[in-house]
């Protein structure tokens, strides 16, 4: 077990499934004897509002929040998304972002601008940056909710224990969900950890 604590901050819009990957991290990390603590904050989620979840585990951990300037990885399944937490970052922090852009409702009824090239302005802000277009992926795979399993195999190589403890917490969110949206989860994991290896 890793003796130090781990934070990972995962962010998006309602309906991408950002707080069921948070509840996969959480539970693959309690499943070896982690003290694992979660929070979350979702606006409008089923609306397509923003949704942040910060998972934090290690030996003990006291609080749920993840203070700005302490993530070591962030799972980001909107780009504008993670350009706005992008600062919550360490400074060798680790961004996995899926490209395909989500505007929330906030930008549709004009209150903000979607920002032109976040990806590069996180690179640019010297954050390392890995990007993939998850949401096509899961599109072509036949769902869209497939997004949190592809962007669960992008990180699985990232943590501080192996990606089949991921696999198993992933299949045990979707075994009563019928045998056909199982092997479409774990074909989007594998998918996920080949477009990120």
């Amino acid at each position: 077990m890793n003796n130090e604590v781990t934070n990972i901050l995962v962010v998006g819009i309602g309906g991408q499934g950002v707080m069921t990957a948070a509840d996969i991290l959480a539970t693959s990390a309690l499943s070896l004897g982690y003290d694992v603590k979660k929070t979350e904050v979702a606006g409008m989620a089923q609306r397509g509002g923003v949704v942040t979840s910060h998972v934090r585990f290690g030996p003990k951990v006291y609080s749920p929040a993840i203070q700005a300037g302490d993530a070591d990885l962030m799972l980001a399944f909107e780009p504008a998304e993670a350009l706005r937490w992008a600062s919550h970052l360490k400074d060798h922090g680790l961004a996995m972002v899926n490209t395909f852009a989500q505007e929330p409702p906030v930008v549709s009824i004009g209150l903000f601008d979607y920002p032109d090239e976040p990806i590069e302005k996180m690179r640019t802000m010297g954050v390392e940056t890995h990007d993939y277009n998850a949401g096509q992926s899961a599109i072509d795979l036949g769902d869209r909710r497939l997004v949190n399993s592809i962007m669960l195999g992008a990180i699985s190589d990232r943590l501080p224990f192996p990606a089949g403890t991921i696999e198993n917490s992933l299949t045990e969110r979707f075994k009563n969900k019928g045998e056909a949206l199982l092997a479409l989860n774990h074909q989007a994991f594998e998918l996920g950890r080949k477009a990120f290896s």
